[in-house]
């Protein structure tokens, strides 16, 4: 799979992305969305007899190629090369989930995100945290609140780390920690343990759960386990999501994947939706 020919022309059109592709902070932004709203965040290889490897060949001809989607590793990772390719310069972090189920957070590597220093400033970039995401590139350098559409995220700094923190629904929303990281840079190697952990682990949700979402315009879709839901954006920037959910049956999973997600599987899905128990470590 080394001989794969990775180009970029594929890769934007894959994306949906037209235009000037030169570093600038619009053309970042464009990207950041068209990849959001073209692949998937997903992990259902793990669940279809299949392994995620670390090696950017093999994920640009999953998601380019197969046009599937992938985990924070994957897309992450794909998109700093893509991003590198263009002439943005582009440093790979190491970031720790804070658990909304168990409340803990995650080990080292437990989270790839992206560092761009552009035009004077240095910018956060992640297309690959789920339905909870940024939907565009975030301002590191300021601690004020910033709103993507109507939803509004801020970065808080302690001596050791920085803090991904987003508001909740509507203007008197408590902050919710996301995930915290460090500004160290990292290689695509230094996630390879954390990598196969989340696909074996019985402490992880990629593990516990088969699942995948995308945006679209106005809202997301998000697929876990026998659940479909459908979640709708307000329109005004203070305004509530809107979620609604139904039932799954087993032989509805590969229309619905292929039909909602464009994602077409080489095998068949084992469908889990487990209980993620607390891990014995926190950190």
């Amino acid at each position: 799979m080394s001989s794969v020919n990775m180009l970029t022309g594929p890769y934007l059109s894959r994306i949906g992305f037209e235009g000037v592709s030169e570093p600038s902070l619009e053309v970042l932004r464009r990207i950041h969305t068209c990849h959001l709203m073209s692949v998937p965040f997903e992990n259902l290889t793990a669940h279809s007899g299949g392994r995620v490897e670390l090696e950017l060949p093999l994920i640009y001809d999953k998601v380019v190629k197969r046009r599937r989607g992938g985990f924070c590793y994957e897309v992450n990772s794909l998109l700093s090369w893509l991003l590198s390719q263009l002439g943005f310069h582009v440093t790979l972090l190491s970031a720790q989930v804070k658990s909304a189920i168990t409340g803990c957070y995650g080990p080292p590597f437990d989270h790839l995100v992206l560092l761009l220093s552009l035009e004077g400033n240095q910018w956060l970039c992640d297309v690959g945290f789920g339905a909870r995401g940024l939907l565009s590139p975030l301002l590191l350098d300021s601690e004020e609140p910033q709103n993507q559409g109507h939803r509004w995220y801020r970065i808080r700094r302690t001596t050791e780390f920085h803090f991904l923190e987003e508001r909740g629904q509507g203007p008197d929303g408590d902050w919710v920690e996301m995930y915290k990281f460090t500004l160290e840079p990292r290689c695509l190697g230094d996630f390879t343990e954390m990598c196969q952990y989340h696909q074996s682990s019985p402490y992880s949700l990629f593990f516990c759960k088969s699942l995948c979402t995308v945006l679209k315009p106005g809202g997301q879709i998000i697929y876990v386990g026998h659940k479909l839901i459908t979640r709708t954006f307000p329109s005004e920037p203070n305004g509530l999501e809107e979620s609604t959910s139904r039932d799954l049956e087993d032989q509805e999973l590969t229309v619905i994947l292929a039909e909602k997600f464009g994602i077409v599987l080489s095998a068949p899905l084992i469908i889990k939706d487990e209980t993620v128990p607390p891990p014995p470590l926190t950190y």
